[in-house]
C-alpha cells in the first residue's frame, strides 16, 4: 500500500483525534459488552469483545477515515505499551506453573513453523499449474522472492522479512504487494485466533484435547488474584505505572546499543535478528518481569498489575487492527487467494497435530500466532486465552525470531526450485 506523495489523503489525520476514536471504540465494545439486553449476549457469543475491538478499527482504514502508513500509533504502542504489558503481565505470573506446561507447545509451534514451510511452495506450485502468467519470471519481480519474505515475516517478524528482501532481492512492486499480503492474510487469521480464545472452551471439545496443564497454571493465577486482591489505592496505580514503564525505559536503554553492537560486531547477527532492537526490547521487557515475579513486586498483581497490562494489550490491539485494509484485497485478489492457501496448509497442520498430540487451543493458537504474528502478536493471543499466559507467547516468539531468517531462507530456495521449473 503506497504512500500518495501528493500526501495524506485520509480524513483523519491527527493522531491524537485517531487514538481518540480508539478509545471510544475499546469503551464503546466493553459497555455494550456489559448489557443484560438477550441479543446483546447473542451477538457477543458469536463475535467476542477482543475480536471487534480489533476489527473495528480496521474499518477506519478500509474506509479511508485512517490512514496507518502516517500514524504513528501503532509504533507507540508497539514500543511503549507493549513491553509495558509484557513487564506487568509476566511478574504476574507463576513463571515455574508456566515453564511446566511441558512440550505441547513447542511441538505446535515448530509445526506452524513446518505449515509455513510447506505451505509457501504448495502454493507457489499449484500458481505454477493455475495460473503461471502470475510467476513473474526469474527477475526480481519474480512471485516466489516476495513470497520468500512473507515466509521470513510468517515465520520470525519484519527484522527476519528485511533480511529476506536483502537475500533474495525482491523487486519494490512484488515486495509492496506481498507485504499487503502478509497484513491481510495474517490478521484475518489473528482474528480468527482471538475468537478461538473466546470461545475455548467449546474448540477444546472439539479438539479433545488434554487441557489439565493450562487449567493449572489459569486456576493458580487466578486463585493468587482471589487470594491477594483489594481495592487499589493511588499509590497502588501510580507503582504500577512506575514499574511498567520503568522496565520499558530500560529495555530501550539495553535495547538500542545491544542491536547496534550485534550488528557492527557480527556478521550472523541479521540472520538471527540481533541486529533488530525490537528483538531486544521484547526479550529484556520479559526477562525484566520473570526477575519481578520472583520478588515482592509479584504483590502488584492483587491491585490488578495484569489488568492494567490487558488495558495496553487491547489498546495495542486495536492499533494493529489499523493495519488492515480489507480493500486492498479487491487490488490484488489472485495473491491474496495464493496468500489464503498457503495459510490454510498452515492451519491444517496446525489442526491436525492438535488433534494427534490433544492439545488445547491455547497451544494451537499461540503456537501459530508466535510464527504468524511474531514478537507483537504473541503474547496479545495468549493473554487473549488468560492474562497469566502472555509470557508463553513472548517465549515462543523469540524462538520464532531465532529460526526465523534460516527457515525462510531454506524456504525460499524449495520455492526458486519451483519456480524454474515452472519456466
Amino acid at each position: 500500500m503506497a504512500i500518495d506523495p501528493a500526501g495524506p489523503t485520509a480524513l483523519i489525520t491527527s493522531d491524537a483525534v485517531v487514538l481518540g476514536l480508539l478509545a471510544a471504540i475499546l469503551a464503546l465494545v466493553f459497555w455494550s459488552a456489559d448489557l443484560k439486553s438477550g441479543w446483546v449476549r447473542r451477538f457477543y457469543a458469536i463475535f467476542p469483545p477482543i475480536l471487534l475491538c480489533y476489527f473495528l478499527p480496521s474499518l477506519l482504514t478500509t474506509f479511508g477515515v485512517v490512514d496507518p502508513e502516517t500514524s504513528k500509533l501503532y509504533f507507540i504502542a508497539s514500543r511503549f505499551l507493549l513491553p509495558a504489558a509484557l513487564v506487568l503481565l509476566t511478574l504476574s505470573a507463576d513463571l515455574p506453573a508456566v515453564f511446566g506446561l511441558g512440550p505441547k507447545a513447542l511441538i505446535m509451534f515448530f509445526t506452524g513453523t513446518l505449515g509455513v514451510m510447506i505451505g509457501g511452495p504448495v502454493a507457489l506450485l499449484l500458481t505454477s499449474w493455475v495460473a503461471p502468467d502470475l510467476m513473474g519470471g526469474a527477475g526480481p519481480e519474480a512471485i516466489w522472492r516476495g513470497m520468500a519474505t512473507v515466509a521470513g515475516s510468517w515465520i520470525g517478524g519484519s527484522a527476519n522479512q528485511a533480511a529476506l528482501y536483502e537475500i533474495y532481492g525482491a523487486g519494490r512492486d512484488t515486495f509492496s504487494i506481498w507485504i499487503a499480503v502478509d497484513v491481510i492474510v495474517a490478521n484475518i487469521w489473528m482474528a480468527v485466533v482471538l475468537w478461538i480464545a473466546a470461545n475455548q472452551r467449546r474448540v477444546d471439545g472439539w479438539l479433545r484435547a488434554d487441557t489439565a496443564a493450562v487449567d493449572r497454571v489459569r486456576d493458580k493465577a487466578e486463585a493468587y488474584e482471589r487470594a491477594n486482591a483489594r481495592i487499589p489505592a493511588l499509590k497502588d496505580l501510580i507503582l504500577i505505572v512506575g514499574v511498567g514503564f520503568a522496565a520499558v525505559g530500560l529495555a530501550h536503554a539495553v535495547a538500542d546499543p545491544l542491536s547496534a553492537w550485534f550488528g557492527a560486531n557480527f556478521a550472523i547477527a541479521q540472520r538471527l535478528s540481533l541486529d533488530s532492537s525490537f528483538f531486544w526490547l521484547v526479550l529484556t521487557a520479559t526477562a525484566i518481569g520473570v526477575i519481578l515475579s520472583f520478588t515482592p513486586a509479584r504483590r502488584l498483581q492483587g491491585v490488578g498489575a495484569s489488568k492494567v497490562g490487558s488495558v495496553f494489550v487491547y489498546v495495542l490491539v486495536a492499533t494493529v487492527g489499523l493495519n488492515m485494509n480489507i480493500a486492498a484485497i479487491l487490488h490484488s485478489p489472485a495473491y491474496f487467494v495464493i496468500g489464503a492457501v498457503w495459510m490454510l496448509v498452515h492451519v491444517g497442520l496446525m489442526v491436525g497435530m492438535a488433534f494427534l498430540i490433544r492439545a488445547p487451543s491455547f497451544f494451537l493458537g499461540v503456537g501459530s500466532m508466535a510464527n504468524i504474528g511474531g514478537a507483537a502478536s504473541a503474547p496479545v493471543a495468549a493473554a487473549a486465552f488468560h492474562p497469566s499466559l502472555a509470557p508463553v507467547g513472548v517465549l515462543l516468539a523469540v524462538v520464532g525470531y531465532i529460526v526465523g531468517t534460516a527457515a525462510a531462507w531454506f524456504t525460499g530456495l524449495v520455492m526458486m526450485q519451483i519456480a524454474a521449473g515452472a519456466g
